[in-house]
């Protein structure tokens, strides 16, 4: 039985890069929001966001020697809290956005709000492999734009066929001395313009009819090993980086049937704005943007959704 409703004016699910910049403008404001983090052992639900799964970010500006994924979202956490901004740390079960007010549970309690903000992010695509998520920050990347820096003149490789492997794949080869290309099938998915660029570019390599089946190394990547699916052979690849680039999954779940999304989960919103269709509900971050996926564009969106809901408010009263 979920406890007696608490009503809030802004209320705040995610706490990642949007999630916590959306709150520390409407704390500012003096709307007192609500976070909703998530918990700490869900993997979509990870409070501080895919953030405090990184070790040093480098492309945060402000931060010229860089910082650490955790330090960087704890500060974004303390910021908001100076501001008045509180937390809970569960994670949201249903919500309810028919009727006014705004309705949202968690697995024991009820919460009520004039606004609510999205701010649930995304998640990439894994491969699955033993280790892999202990090993992402340290040699296993997913973001070839965040991490492409750090494999200077080292040989990498990158995991995927489509238009975003190509494009991680090009990318990296400003960086690394040789990136090898790993795909299941014996071509390309990508669009015909991007397989030409890749085939053109004379430090990609490919290895076709392949997948990854064992990461190797401990505190760091030392190589993989691969396993051709039409043979069933192993044969190992050393490289120091891994660059998994098989998709992206927003994490919508929880709003589908109650807000307008792309048939890829990614949520709508308004052109130039962070509404979505139904009002007083704003969405910000990876959990609509399937372009940039940055923390600092991450960030933007939140402000504009704490900006977006301010004046919404203010409207209605």
């Amino acid at each position: 039985m979920a406890a007696t409703a608490a009503h809030h004016h802004v209320l705040i699910i995610g706490s990642g890069p949007a999630g916590l910049t959306a709150a520390i403008y409407t704390a500012r404001a003096n709307l007192a929001p609500l976070v909703i983090e998530g918990e700490p052992s869900s993997t979509t639900d990870q409070p501080g966001g895919q953030l405090m799964l990184t070790t040093e970010v480098e492309n945060f500006p402000g931060f010229p020697e860089g910082i650490m994924g955790p330090e960087l979202m704890g500060r974004f956490r303390e910021q908001a809290g100076r501001f008045g901004a509180t937390f809970l740390t569960e994670k949201v079960a249903r919500v309810d956005f028919s009727a006014r007010p705004l309705r949202v549970w968690t697995h024991d309690k009820e919460f009520t709000a004039d606004s609510i903000i999205v701010a649930t992010g995304a998640q990439s695509l894994m491969l699955g492999l033993p280790r892999e998520t202990d090993l992402v920050g340290h040699g296993v990347s997913t973001c070839a734009t965040c991490d492409g820096f750090f494999f200077r003149g080292k040989e990498i490789a990158v995991v995927g066929g489509g238009d975003s492997a190509v494009e991680e794949a090009v990318f990296l080869t400003k960086f690394a001395s040789k990136v090898t290309m790993i795909h299941r099938r014996d071509e390309l998915r990508a669009s015909k313009i991007m397989r030409d660029r890749a085939h053109a570019n004379e430090k990609i390599d490919f290895k076709w009819n392949s997948q990854v089946v064992e990461l190797k190394g401990d505190a760091q990547l030392e190589g993989i090993v691969l396993k051709d699916t039409v043979t069933g052979q192993l044969s190992d690849l050393n490289v120091s980086g891994l660059f998994i680039a098989i998709g992206h999954q927003p994490n919508t779940k929880l709003f589908s049937g109650v807000l307008d999304m792309e048939d890829s989960g990614y949520l709508l919103t308004r052109t130039g704005s962070s509404y979505t269709n139904v009002p007083g509900v704003f969405a910000c971050g990876d959990v609509q943007d399937h372009t940039y996926r940055q923390a600092i564009t991450a960030a933007g969106s939140g402000c504009m959704a704490a900006i977006d809901c301010e004046r919404w408010l203010e409207n209605q009263h």
